[in-house]
């Protein structure tokens, strides 16, 4: 008898690191405008953003479960990309799924009340708006009657809701606004979550295709699809680099974080040549993901730097 998986597993916790990223710039450059922080506000923002994407990974899993996205003879399903399949080894436990989903919303439900308490009334407006599209966007982008995911659009819902709303709801919590520099950053925290995505469904696209997933990959073909991701990289970097040169002051240890793009001509060069192998695919997705959890990193610590050197 199989094991059944546990909490941490059911939520796919190891891509909190999505939301953490965004979370985590756009506060820090939130208080590189205002200089100041509230830690309660930080902690307050870092629980809706976790509650939504928890409920995020499971409406997706469960979703793609029914609608037959999530196939079991898939071969290309790993740790790095794809769904987590559960539902595929162990239908039962839909119900405890859908129940850990709905958990999410209630918790950053009761953390965006509490946000409300410690930021300007100003900015309630915002926040609601923010949480509130971030919550919609979370279930219906696989859910029906909406399937964002499955209707060519899933790409900018991620880009979105890992870029610019994201990044708004952290500067909320600083009780800030929009401001420019904030503007700035959006692209990036955005473009670095959908090459993720992107190379994912790559990976699945016959899945996706044969359970009517049509996503911008599936609509574009492998071989254009291949073509997207080194533009998004490429905007991605372009991004980065106008960030370092002209908003931030001082803004070099921004450029930290291309560092781990040493990686991308490797990733570029396999994807070239095997774009509609899906199994060879697999095999780089762990550097795909390596040079995403890297940049995530390196971007915040250069951030960090610039908050130092600017105090």
């Amino acid at each position: 008898m199989k094991e059944e998986p546990n909490i941490l597993q059911m939520t796919r916790a190891q891509f909190l690191i999505g939301i953490l990223f965004p979370l985590f710039a756009g506060t820090m450059i939130a208080v590189s405008v205002s200089n100041q922080f509230s830690l309660t506000g930080f902690l307050l923002v870092l629980i809706i953003g976790i509650g939504i994407h928890i409920a995020t990974n499971v409406y997706n899993d469960i979703y793609d479960a029914i609608q037959g996205a999530d196939k079991k003879e898939s071969k290309t399903r790993n740790y790095y990309s794809g769904g987590s399949g559960i539902l595929l080894k162990f239908p039962h436990l839909i119900g405890k799924m859908f129940m850990l989903a709905r958990f999410g919303l209630v918790l950053s439900l009761i953390a965006t009340i509490g946000l409300l308490f410690i930021i300007n009334q100003s900015l309630w407006p915002l926040l609601l708006v923010v949480t509130i599209t971030l919550a919609f966007l979370s279930k219906y982008y696989t859910a029906p009657p909406f399937k964002l995911g499955y209707r060519g659009i899933g790409e900018i819902v991620v880009w979105s809701g890992f870029g610019p709303l994201a990044i708004t709801l952290a500067a909320i919590s600083q009780n800030l606004g929009f401001h420019f520099t904030l503007i700035a950053v959006m692209p990036a925290t955005g473009f670095s979550t959908l090459s993720i995505l992107w190379f994912g469904q790559m990976l699945d696209i016959k899945n996706d295709i044969a359970a009517g997933k049509i996503g911008l990959v599936a609509r574009l073909g492998s071989k254009r699809a291949y073509q997207g991701y080194v533009i998004i990289i490429f905007l991605l970097i372009i991004n980065i680099l106008a960030i370092s040169l002209f908003i931030l002051r001082p803004g070099w240890p921004v450029l930290l974080s291309l560092l781990p793009f040493f990686i991308t001509p490797i990733i570029w060069m396999i994807l070239r040549k095997f774009h509609n192998n899906p199994i060879k695919l697999m095999q780089i997705s762990k550097l795909n993901s390596l040079q995403y959890l890297l940049f995530s990193i390196m971007f915040i610590v250069g951030i960090y730097l610039t908050l130092i050197i600017e105090s």
